[in-house]
């Protein structure tokens, strides 16, 4: 890590090799305070806030406002209000720029070549005995970089925030709620540079890839000082992981996925609906913690050039059950994710998002999001996103420069926000 000075704390890899860091009712989307029984009403939190400590250039809310965070393909990083459209803020920036939350509520990491840097979106929460006090600042990068030869994967699990190394497969755990001023990095070499993920839990340990450039078969569970506590060599190609209810993983393969219950590795049979000589690969997964079952994409054509699936498959974590579901358009990696409720959500190429109940596999909504359009050939340029956040799905239209916001709780009408700027990346806060 560069820029910000940071205790780093030396751990055991696993390949035994010392390593050393160098560093629920849908609210307005202005609205995503988390809505529980607890939370303050609006006339508590004013009166709660006589007595907060606004500082300079935060203005103190009821409720902290939902923010989207663009990269597009101009050069920048765009901030906007998710329920008006107001542009926030606008950072110019070069470089093929990916995004991802950091986990704690208010930072995203942007992920730029060999670093990942933390972006403040401006959006606060601060502890005041019993209670909290809400603030929202302009939006601006900050100075928290963590050096990564060729930055991978953010994965964010149990309070704590993971970044994937690509370049030299080594991971970075650190606290998610410190993200603005993290004081401890934990360092784990996984032995070789791949195309990795890893997971942290609360406890210590970590589940992560072992691999190299060449090929990836096995992930592994490791507890704090680096042992082994669990592993499988059954995942061809290992790409892609989410977290289900109970704290269950699952992990993309080219022969079917694997299942992680907290203990042991499980793999999955796909034979109903896998390809010649059982090739199936979900290497985008879609997790939620109010369903058993995980959302995946379906390919099932190896020697394919490009392959354009038409169902998706989704994985029971408890039981091991698997099925295909046939949604009649095709998707892309960028398309899939989970409702307020669990459902499976897909935008596919007619321009439609699918709402799909994963207990009964029927598709139950068809919601009209964006012009029909084509995954192009190259994944960097710029094509539709879809995320959800607190009840709503964000939907980027890159070719008619569009933001749309979708009420998935109502059957209100989407909100449209025009742009000036072609998005390629985007991530909700």
């Amino acid at each position: 890590m560069s820029r910000k000075l940071i205790k780093t704390i030396v751990t055991i890899g696993a390949a035994g090799i010392l390593a050393t860091a160098c560093s629920p009712a849908a609210e307005e989307p202005g609205d995503q305070t988390p809505s529980t029984e607890a939370t303050a009403s609006p006339a508590e939190s004013t009166e709660q806030g006589q007595h907060g400590e606004e500082k300079a250039g935060e203005v103190e809310v009821a409720s902290l406002p939902a923010r989207v965070l663009i990269a597009y393909e101009e050069g920048g990083l765009l901030t906007l209000d998710a329920k008006t459209g107001e542009v926030l803020g606008d950072d110019a920036k070069e470089g093929f720029l990916r995004l991802a939350g950091a986990g704690d509520g208010r930072h995203a990491m942007v992920i730029n070549g060999d670093k990942f840097e933390a972006y403040d979106l401006g959006l606060i929460t601060t502890p005041h005995g019993d209670h909290e006090h809400y603030y929202t600042a302009d939006p601006r990068p900050t100075d928290v970089e963590f050096d990564a030869p060729k930055a991978g994967h953010v994965v964010t699990h149990d309070g704590l925030t993971a970044l994937f190394s690509d370049g030299d497969g080594t991971i970075q755990i650190y606290e998610s709620a410190e993200t603005g001023e993290p004081s401890n990095v934990r360092t784990i070499n996984t032995g070789e540079a791949h195309h990795g993920v890893a997971v942290p839990f609360a406890d210590g340990s970590v589940v992560h890839t072992v691999g190299n450039e060449d090929e990836r078969f096995t992930i592994r569970h490791i507890d704090e000082a680096g042992e082994t506590l669990a592993e499988t060599t059954d995942c061809r190609n290992v790409h892609g992981e989410a977290a289900a209810a109970d704290g269950r993983l699952v992990f993309g393969c080219e022969d079917g996925p694997v299942i992680f219950d907290g203990k042991e590795f499980t793999k999955v049979d796909v034979s109903s609906y896998a390809g010649e000589g059982g090739y199936q690969r979900s290497g985008n997964l879609a997790g939620s913690e109010e369903s058993e079952w995980v959302l995946g994409d379906n390919k099932t054509e190896e020697d394919a050039e490009f392959e354009r699936p038409t169902s998706v498959a989704f994985i029971n974590s408890a039981t091991g059950e698997a099925k295909e579901i046939e949604l009649g358009s095709s998707y892309w990696f960028r398309s899939l994710a989970r409702g307020p409720q669990g459902e499976g959500l897909v935008l596919t190429y007619d321009g439609n998002l699918n709402v799909i109940d994963p207990e009964s596999g029927e598709v139950t909504k068809k919601i009209k999001a964006i012009e029909p359009w084509e995954e192009k050939e190259k994944w960097q340029l710029p094509g539709p996103i879809l995320k959800s956040d607190n009840g709503y799905a964000y939907v980027t239209d890159a070719e008619n420069k569009e933001l749309v916001v979708i009420d998935l709780l109502s059957d209100a009408e989407p909100v449209r926000h025009k742009l000036d700027v072609t998005p390629v990346e985007m991530t909700v806060e």
